[in-house]
């Protein structure tokens, strides 16, 4: 009776000890995508904004030969 006692507690620790290990890599791998979800976000926004200076585009117009080339200033 003590050793199937014995077996089960052993199974039941070693049940606990896989089950808590992958739910710990299952977290910090969770934060370690949503931190890089937020700097990706964060660099988008400031793309985006950066998009919308004018300073930081070159606009193009169509030639006569219909290539796109710089507006001669």
């Amino acid at each position: 009776m003590t050793a199937i006692f014995f077996r089960l507690v052993v199974f039941v620790l070693i049940a606990a000890a896989v089950f808590f290990g992958v739910r710990r890599i299952w977290r910090d791998w969770k934060g370690q995508f949503q931190a890089e979800d937020k700097a990706k976000l964060e660099r988008d926004r400031a793309e985006r904004d950066r998009m919308k200076r004018s300073d930081d585009m070159i606009t193009l117009k169509r030639d006569k030969d219909g290539k796109f080339r710089p507006p001669e200033e």
